[in-house]
């Protein structure tokens, strides 16, 4: 009787290690599984906020942006989608071609059209708006 449970132990515990080390070549797969609409969506608003603050503090593009408004993308409020298109035409609309034309604002430009666009058409049934305060998107405290 000792023996059988011996060689159980041993069975599970060999079993065990087996998972242990095929868990890192699991997860190292050559393709990873792709973001879901969502997370990708979640990130790329991080992404936004966090360029949008840089061009209004970059030397060369701090004295054309400084007048435009801190833009906050929260993915979870309906007001979102109408603040990005806001920010698209004042993005479109600087006056200064050394700064309009640098490669942070329109990277910047792209980025946010692109979210745009996924949050409108590629991923509109996965969002879902739980907030509906376009005021809260004018403050820090409501990041994406």
């Amino acid at each position: 009787m000792h023996q059988c449970s011996s060689q159980t132990a041993d069975s599970m515990l060999a079993s065990t290690l087996l998972l242990v080390l095929a868990m890192p070549m699991i997860w190292a797969q050559p393709y990873p599984i792709p973001p879901t609409c969502y997370t990708k969506v979640l990130n790329m608003g991080k992404e936004i906020t966090q360029r949008a603050a840089q061009i209004k503090t970059d030397h060369d593009t701090s004295r054309c942006t400084a007048h435009l408004p801190d833009l906050y993308i929260n993915v979870h409020n309906a007001c979102g989608m109408s603040t990005m298109n806001s920010y698209l035409s004042l993005l479109s609309g600087l006056r200064e071609r050394r700064c309009a034309y640098t490669r942070k604002v329109q990277n910047l430009a792209a980025v946010t059209r692109q979210l745009y666009f996924i949050m409108s058409q590629k991923c509109h049934g996965d969002l879902v708006f739980t907030r509906d305060n376009c005021k809260a998107l004018h403050h820090r405290g409501w990041r994406g």
